[in-house]
């Protein structure tokens, strides 16, 4: 299976190593891409796990879940990476209507105990 990250590998080479825990994310774009494969498999206790300690209180793993049932994700495509925390991305995915969008976005990353963590995005476009 081509991994849904868009990077050209297969999953088992990409993104489920991190998935899985036996490896964490080396960057942030690394994370970003697993974040978003984790919205296509959909795995909410992953996106749940990477966000970053102090914001986890604004999520919650069951909706994180569902938002990843409800859409189907179809693409990733990295705009930037204007600093070594910081990723800019366009998430392509068709909503449960059959409509499609863009879930453009400047992600802010942190790194925690040689763990890089979600912390926050601004929404662009």
């Amino acid at each position: 299976m081509n991994c849904p990250c868009c990077s050209g590998k297969t999953y088992e080479e990409c993104c489920k190593p991190y998935h899985t825990k036996e490896k964490f994310a080396p960057t942030a774009e690394a994370l970003m891409r697993s974040r978003f494969s984790a919205f296509a498999i959909p795995n909410g206790k992953y996106l749940m796990e990477t966000t970053s300690p102090s914001k986890r209180q604004f999520h919650n793993t069951k909706d994180l879940q569902e938002w990843g049932e409800i859409n189907e994700w179809t693409k990733l495509e990295i705009v930037n990476k204007p600093s070594m925390n910081k990723v800019e991305f366009k998430a392509f995915y068709t909503d449960k209507n059959g409509g499609n969008h863009v879930h453009h976005e400047l992600s802010i990353f942190k790194m925690i105990q040689n763990r890089w963590f979600y912390v926050s995005g601004e929404f662009l476009e």
